[in-house]
């Protein structure tokens, strides 16, 4: 008899929840705060260089950070500035939205010490003496802009000028601005130049507070210049370390291409679930719908930056996130299959999931968290997206999903309706007939894993070899990220050819190692120069292109200290990653199976490293994020398989090899069809990246792609049977163990 009371409680909480995400979505994604690569930008690491005989502190370095913040409040930036300590002696400051980026990196990194000097540069007053937030732009008399301060002491301008009046045979006041504390203009080798502001002829004391800075001022300038006055002067000097910029142009391109390739991936997923199964796979339509508002609501809330990698991920994520479901549902089909009842086959396939579900989601995390706390500027969002991701998909597959489904079922109306799940009548056996749990139905029962083990073994090893050799000799195509350089992108609207794009830079004097060319009429030309650029010549750079193309290129620029740096975060990440995930592995299951694990991915990780290699695909920041999910997703499916080994287990008694071949190769069928489909939901969403999102992330949407083939198949033919040896010999120990103590003489 059907329960209408559960279908009603469905129908109204579908409508609920349903109206809640038609009615906030467009809310949400208008609200949210887009970075610098959506939008435009720039990005700068700065190394905190001190005054001379001081010390970098904490103190110092908030300080500054301070003194960035009211800078670059006053510059009209359309998203909240993000400024960070990082280390010791590091500020990374990133900028959206900015119109005029050259201007702001001018008033970012100026020190904006204000000094009255006299015609022998003696300081007569500093920026010390001014009132905090007492300068504006005015007018003179003429209707001329000039700038207004206020100083703290009269007394003390009155004994400046009265100085400066019996100075002979010259009596000039001079304002600078950027003037090291203690050194002369002439002296100044300098790291930033100070820059000449006005003087004039003091013929007279004067014993008041009311000063007017005059000179050839627009007003846009005497604005500037009362501001940064304002935000304060930084006691530090600023270097640039790395940086990058983004043309709002292209900022724009990336968000429309990335958005399309998000809704043309998740819906191809839709589809998917919707014919492979039915009417479950409805109900997970809806739930993943809950589980994409859900995260842009809660990144809302947490004032998070949606960067281009951090899309790559939410997108990654749905198809990531279907996994639970698929998991979830197998388990459900084999015990229909099995004749059980729909309620009870939900009971149990809820059940026996949950555990898998949690420990795949456990060992994602652990790759997720290393790359957050090792990761840097885009990187981290992308990180912080997928760690997000992964606890939200948790809570709407395992507690949202089951309360839907459990409604529905306990309603009664599915009792007899099992081909409403995606089970035929002759794929039903009755529970009786089979004599222990490994004989659970499959469409893959025919399919032997084990039986070529040798030679998948062979290839794996002629892989290494290949991979080695190739980055014996042929090495990496490192980016800029790793190799240290400069990196300028060029949006045309037109086809550009390399010639070009190398004729242009040379007209810049600089030297280019080589161009690609990108985009669907090669319109995008992206060289690489050896060596970083200042902030004076990407100025130059981007000016020159502005006028040529129209739009502005995106340039970034990376020390060779930061490229070293990066390739050791690289390594460490790679290396706290495999250890958590193996001491997990081994603590939930056992240490072979966790041993069996690390060999799995560390092959995953070092196939992608040489397949850039032997490709010649560039190596950026954006690669290692592509290798640590990698290294989340195939754990996640090798422990699939290692549960499904170990629940078997428990229902057989294993005394012989045979029997752990027997386990290894049910476990194996029994989960491909989960293996298969979560594979491709995956890839789909990985496809939709590749064909129709940004170019800048087009390699590591390769990465991604070689990666989920290659993760497959090392849970398949590596992890898993890499265990069956290992357990295979300790049974034999244990065997030859036994027979020697049996044939002990008992005394």
């Amino acid at each position: 008899m059907v329960r209408r009371g559960r279908l009603i409680a469905l129908f109204l909480l579908v409508l609920v929840v349903g109206s809640l995400i038609g009615l906030n979505t467009n809310r949400v994604s208008n609200s949210m705060i887009l970075g610098l690569d959506l939008q435009g930008g720039f990005e700068i690491l700065y190394e905190v260089d001190p005054a001379k005989g001081d010390k970098i502190t904490k103190d110092v370095l908030a300080g500054t950070v301070k003194a960035l913040q009211k800078r670059a409040n006053v510059l009209g930036v359309i998203s909240e500035p993000t400024i960070q300590i990082e280390g010791n002696d590091r500020i990374r400051v990133q900028l959206a939205g900015i119109n005029d980026q050259d201007k702001a990196r001018e008033i970012l990194s100026s020190q904006a010490e204000l000094t009255f000097r006299d015609y022998q540069d003696k300081e007569m007053l500093n920026g010390s003496d001014l009132v905090e937030g007492g300068a504006s732009q005015s007018f003179d008399e003429n209707g001329k802009p000039n700038v207004s301060i206020k100083l703290k002491d009269a007394s003390k301008y009155k004994k400046a000028t009265e100085e400066i009046v019996q100075n002979k045979p010259s009596n000039q006041l001079v304002i600078w601005l950027d003037f090291e504390k203690g050194d002369s203009f002439q002296n100044e080798v300098t790291k930033a130049e100070p820059k000449f502001i006005s003087s004039t002829n003091v013929e007279k004391e004067f014993n008041q507070t009311d000063v007017t800075i005059t000179g050839d001022f627009t007003i846009q300038e005497a604005k500037d210049l009362a501001n940064l006055l304002n935000a304060g002067s930084i006691p530090v000097k600023l270097d640039e370390l790395y940086s990058t910029t983004v043309g709002a142009q292209f900022g724009d391109q990336a968000l429309d291409q990335t958005v399309l390739a998000g809704i043309v991936g998740i819906s191809v997923i839709f589809v998917f679930l919707l014919v492979f199964y039915r009417l479950p796979g409805l109900i997970a339509v809806f739930t993943l719908a809950a589980y994409i508002y859900l995260i842009l609501q809660v990144f809302d809330w947490m004032n998070g930056v949606l960067t281009l990698p951090g899309i790559a991920a939410l997108i990654l994520g749905v198809g990531m996130a279907v996994d639970a479901n698929i998991i979830t549902y197998e388990r459900i089909k084999e015990e229909l299959k099995l004749g059980r009842t729909v309620r009870s086959a939900f009971k149990a396939g809820s059940s026996r999931s949950f555990a898998t579900i949690f420990d795949a989601n456990i060992t994602s995390l652990l790759a997720a968290g290393v790359l957050f706390f090792f990761g840097t500027s885009s990187v981290k969002g992308f990180a912080a997206m997928l760690i997000l991701s992964i606890g939200v998909s948790f809570i709407t597959a395992v507690f949202f999903l089951r309360i839907l489904l459990g409604l529905l079922v306990e309603s009664q109306w599915l009792e007899n309706k099992k081909s409403y799940f995606g089970i035929k009548k002759d794929e039903i056996i009755r529970i009786e007939e089979t004599d222990n749990a490994t004989n659970a139905p499959t469409i893959f029962d025919h399919v032997d894993f084990l039986k070529h083990r040798k030679l998948f073994f062979m290839f794996s090893i002629l892989a290494v070899i290949a991979g080695i050799i190739s980055l014996l000799l042929f090495k990496l195509n490192l980016g800029i990220d790793f190799a240290s350089g400069t990196r300028i992108e060029v949006l045309a609207g037109k086809t550009l050819t390399a010639e070009e794009i190398t004729n242009e830079l040379e007209k810049l004097d600089l030297e280019v190692n080589d161009v690609v060319l990108s985009g669907v009429e090669n319109e995008i030309g992206v060289a690489r120069l050896i060596g970083s650029l200042d902030a004076e010549k990407i100025t130059e750079v981007k000016g020159h292109f502005k006028e040529k193309y129209g739009s502005e290129p995106n340039v970034s620029s990376v020390s060779p200290t930061v490229g070293k740096e990066l390739a050791q975060n690289t390594l460490i990440s790679v290396l706290i990653a495999s250890i958590g995930i193996v001491i997990y592995v081994a603590f939930r299951y056992e240490v072979y199976m966790g041993l069996a694990s690390i060999v799995a991915l560390l092959y995953d990780a070092f196939f992608i490293i040489a397949f850039f290699s032997i490709t010649r695909l560039e190596v950026d920041i954006t690669f290692i994020a592509a290798v640590l999910t990698i290294i989340g997703y195939s754990i996640n499916d090798t422990i699939v398989t290692f549960d499904r080994v170990r629940e078997l287990q428990k229902k057989m008694e294993v005394k012989t090899i045979k029997d752990l071949e027997l386990i290894v190769n049910r476990s194996l069928q029994q989960t491909f069809t989960r293996s298969i489909n979560t594979v491709l939901t995956v890839m789909i969403a990985v496809v939709a990246l590749l064909i129709y999102g940004s170019p800048s992330i087009t390699n590591f949407s390769i990465a991604l792609l070689v990666g989920l083939l290659c993760g497959t198949y090392s849970s398949l033919f590596i992890a898993a049977q890499l265990w069956l040896i290992w357990k295979g010999k300790q049974l034999n120990k244990k065997k030859e163990v036994a027979a020697n103590i049996s044939d002990q003489p008992i005394v």
